[in-house]
């Protein structure tokens, strides 16, 4: 193995695209992202759901032998009546922390995949729920559709919080030292997503998570469970073993405004670093100025440009670039905007794997958001490899 691997690919098969980009040190833990697209949308759900998970294990068999995955998110375009099928067949083959959401591909199918993996960890399943991925001194925990049928979106939120928390104690953590990364898919956002940022707030005040220390990097976006009752499901990134220096938050003021001004709390990025690399994660993130202000109202194409504008700010904090990024999750608020944005992305990002999703926004005038995940070579003799 190269000092250091880094690199997209994109391969067609049968009834599906794949998007691979993947990053390695020599001696180190390899990363891969996969995003798998059905790319006939005159298939039945079944024909689709097969061809999805066929591409995966063949991936698994062939180009990623030896790699697990670590976590994975399906993209449904009606959970009701997809998310049942979908489960009976990954209950038999559960590898890793898993979430299932209604967000439908922009692309006219019924079903996208993102899986993210990684080569030489250990792992296993905890008996709280979480996910152990274990490499050297680092334990990785995820959680994936975390869920309950409390009464409305508020209580939904501080339940999911509160057992979150209880499960990061029983691993030695909490969500101030330890939780990295949050997402929040909610049912009609645009009525719900109120509840979830009371509950949210409150909670985070409990865990000595406050505007004068910190917050999370997270998404709180439009996406639906399966079950009509359920408004609110969580996904979440801890990791146990870090030193609090290793984490670091990204801000880029001259172009964001801290969350809090406008009542919400989580971080616009955050980055790690371990001995041999720098993983960032860029928040759910829409054209907005450094006052909060909603920027070009009903332009998608000027939005999307400065919506990106404000990524590159946040990662040049991080001393990455958007070409350091090895998955993007794109939602739109309107699916007409669909063939503009991916022309777009297309033109800037042609072999990055992304996923365009119809998952609307916390806020009506934001026709777009984007969240991201990078990594980037590291020489730090002061803290143990990934």
């Amino acid at each position: 193995m190269s000092n250091n691997i880094i690199g997209q690919q994109v391969k067609q098969a049968g009834q599906t695209l794949t998007e691979i980009s993947h990053f390695g040190v020599a001696n180190g833990v390899v990363e891969y992202h996969v995003m798998i697209h059905a790319t006939n949308p005159e298939a039945t759900y079944q024909e689709q759901l097969y061809a999805v998970m066929e591409a995966y294990h063949q991936l698994l068999e062939h180009e990623l032998k030896e790699a697990v995955a670590v976590f994975k998110r399906y993209f449904l375009s009606d959970a009701a009546n997809q998310a049942d099928w979908l489960l009976a067949l990954t209950i038999e083959h559960s590898d890793c922390a898993l979430s299932v959401v209604e967000q439908p591909p922009l692309d006219g199918s019924k079903i996208a995949l993102w899986v993210y993996l990684q080569k030489g960890v250990q792992t296993q399943t905890l008996a709280n729920g979480l996910f152990e991925v274990k490499h050297g001194p680092y334990r990785h925990l995820w959680g994936g559709g975390a869920f309950n049928r409390a009464a409305n979106s508020e209580y939904q939120t501080r339940l999911l919080l509160n057992d979150y928390v209880l499960q990061l104690m029983e691993q030695g953590c909490t969500l101030a030292a330890n939780c990295i990364r949050t997402w929040f898919f909610v049912q009609n956002v645009d009525v719900n997503y109120g509840g979830v940022v009371k509950a949210r707030n409150e909670v985070f005040v409990t865990q000595n998570l406050t505007e004068k220390s910190h917050y999370i990097a997270s998404t709180g976006i439009g996406g639906r469970h399966a079950d009509p009752q359920v408004t609110v499901q969580m996904d979440t990134y801890a990791v146990a073993g870090l030193e609090a220096e290793q984490i670091h938050y990204l801000y880029a003021p001259t172009h964001l405004n801290p969350t809090y001004e406008y009542g919400v709390s989580f971080e616009r990025g955050t980055y790690v670093d371990y001995g041999d690399r720098r993983q960032v994660f860029i928040s759910g993130t829409a054209s907005i100025n450094n006052k909060g202000e909603v920027v070009h109202a009903g332009d998608i194409r000027l939005q999307t440009e400065r919506m990106w504008k404000n990524v590159a700010v946040l990662l040049a904090e991080a001393d990455c670039v958007l070409e350091d990024m090895n998955q993007m999750i794109i939602y739109l608020r309107d699916i007409a905007d669909y063939t503009v944005v991916k022309q777009m992305y297309d033109l800037r990002f042609p072999d990055k794997p992304k996923v365009f999703v119809h998952a609307p926004v916390c806020r009506p005038g934001w026709l777009i958001e984007m969240e991201c995940m990078g990594v980037k070579r590291l020489q730090n003799d002061s803290y143990a490899p990934f």
